[in-house]
């Protein structure tokens, strides 16, 4: 995937999570709605926590149809939020960002995998971290900004945090706290784009698909931001989109149903997938565990190199 993450960690041994199978019995497999009367499905978002809820009802309702009991949609106070909660056993299914997924499978192990993960208009199956400046700043690259202020998103966010924290120490030779004259952590996407706006800092990350899918377009589009009002000045190599995952000690029954409705939800239900995705996915892919690793890779290479610098 990202030519930096292997350049860089060539020499790390990686080896995949091989999970078992749940063996189910008949009984529990028939009854599996007395087990979970209701069932939660996390998110951990950028997004402001109304719009974020907003997209995501259709969602929920096209899921409790198809699964025949209610499904409420949570939103984490923060990225680590929702991985607590799956492992509290309080979430049994979630969409989180990549580096959250790291951080699930750190704590949990097999107890949770990947499922699917989401195309993009054009088929493709990642996105990008951006570092942005306003636009009527003078800088134009990642050089530019050294000495500035400059806020991450959250500690488990892949492209508000991960990635960009990789490539300062990796490629640059250094830290973001040896870089900026001043590093915070915003919050969330969107808390860091309308920092910058405001001249809080000078420069931000956070993520982009493409000119027309990400962070920014959205916040233009939803008229938080004005159009134009921010430039991008670094791009990452390619991140595999945020997959969705379960518990795997749920019952195969179960399981199996989730995986279902998720890839029959594009056609059966187009109108929520579509505000769900804001029209910028074709559908959904597999997800595994290997999709994973260099991401995987990055978020421990970090904390690395925060247990060496105190």
């Amino acid at each position: 995937m990202n030519t930096f993450v292997r350049r860089t960690l060539a020499a790390v041994a990686m080896a995949a999570a091989i999970i078992s199978p749940v063996v189910v019995s008949p009984v529990l497999a028939q009854d599996w709605r007395q087990q979970f009367p209701e069932l939660n499905i996390g998110i951990s978002s950028g997004e402001n926590e109304a719009d974020a809820i907003a997209r995501n009802q259709g969602y929920a309702a096209y899921l409790s149809k198809k699964l025949g009991v209610p499904v409420n949609v949570v939103r984490g106070t923060d990225y680590a939020a929702v991985v607590e909660a799956m492992r509290a056993g309080q979430v049994q299914f979630a969409s989180i960002g990549p580096a959250n997924y790291a951080l699930a499978h750190k704590v949990m192990g097999d107890l949770i995998t990947p499922v699917a993960v989401q195309r993009d208009k054009e088929g493709a199956l990642g996105y990008y971290s951006v570092i942005a400046v306003r636009a009527d700043s003078p800088y134009q690259s990642i050089e530019d900004i050294k000495g500035k202020s400059f806020a991450f998103a959250d500690p488990n966010s892949t492209s508000g945090y991960a990635v960009p924290s990789y490539y300062l120490s990796t490629v640059l030779g250094t830290s973001a706290d040896e870089y900026f004259g001043e590093v915070a952590f915003s919050g969330g996407h969107e808390q860091s784009v309308i920092a910058l706006v405001n001249g809080t800092f000078e420069a931000v990350a956070t993520h982009q698909t493409n000119d027309h899918s990400g962070n920014i377009p959205r916040m233009t589009e939803k008229g938080m931001i004005p159009a134009g009002s921010t430039r991008i000045i670094w791009t990452s190599p390619l991140i595999p989109n945020s997959p969705v995952v379960m518990r795997t000690d749920l019952p195969e029954e179960l399981k199996k149903a989730f995986t279902d409705a998720i890839f029959a939800f594009p056609a059966e239900d187009p109108k929520a997938f579509e505000e769900l995705t804001s029209g910028n996915s074709k559908g959904y892919a597999p997800a595994t565990h290997q999709d994973y690793l260099d991401v995987i890779a990055i978020t421990e290479y970090n904390a690395e190199q925060r247990r060496k610098n105190g």
